[in-house]
């Protein structure tokens, strides 16, 4: 990967992952226009909004989220959906933020290696559950 790649271009770049309806065609969008289009809660917006992670206008009550917001969404929701928490969220944010170049991107990749590794973890730990069930249906079945 070349030295020039930032953080923000490679997360912008991972962050076409995720399905949406329209494209970034509006200059602002309503928080019931984001939840509506990625399928998620008005809490849930609002709740990035406390946590810092969103910065949407205001218009008296209405909250208008940028073009800029939209990108960081889509960027909150694919790292949200690779099973990464909160903090790391926002730590790749920050880092989406500095734009940083090959440092950002070591993060970045130190960070999706930690986490592949917990998941494969949960998948033999899965794996083996439904084994253990499986043979345990069998016995309750031999018992009847």
């Amino acid at each position: 990967m070349a030295e020039s790649v930032s953080a923000r271009v490679v997360l912008e770049k991972l962050s076409t992952m995720i399905p949406c309806e329209t494209h970034e065609s509006k200059e602002y969008y309503r928080i019931g226009d984001l939840a509506r289009e990625f399928d998620v809660s008005l809490r849930t917006l609002r709740f990035y909004e406390d946590r810092g992670l969103l910065h949407p206008k205001r218009s008296g009550s209405t909250r208008l989220y940028s073009r800029k917001d939209r990108k960081r969404l889509k960027i909150i929701l694919l790292i949200k959906s690779l099973g990464f928490s909160l903090v790391d969220i926002e730590e790749m944010l920050k880092l989406y933020d500095e734009d940083q170049t090959h440092e950002g991107l070591n993060t970045i990749l130190g960070k999706f290696a930690q986490q592949l590794k917990v998941l494969q973890t949960q998948k033999a730990d899965i794996e083996k559950a439904i084994v253990d069930i499986e043979d345990a249906t069998k016995r309750i079945k031999d018992f009847a």
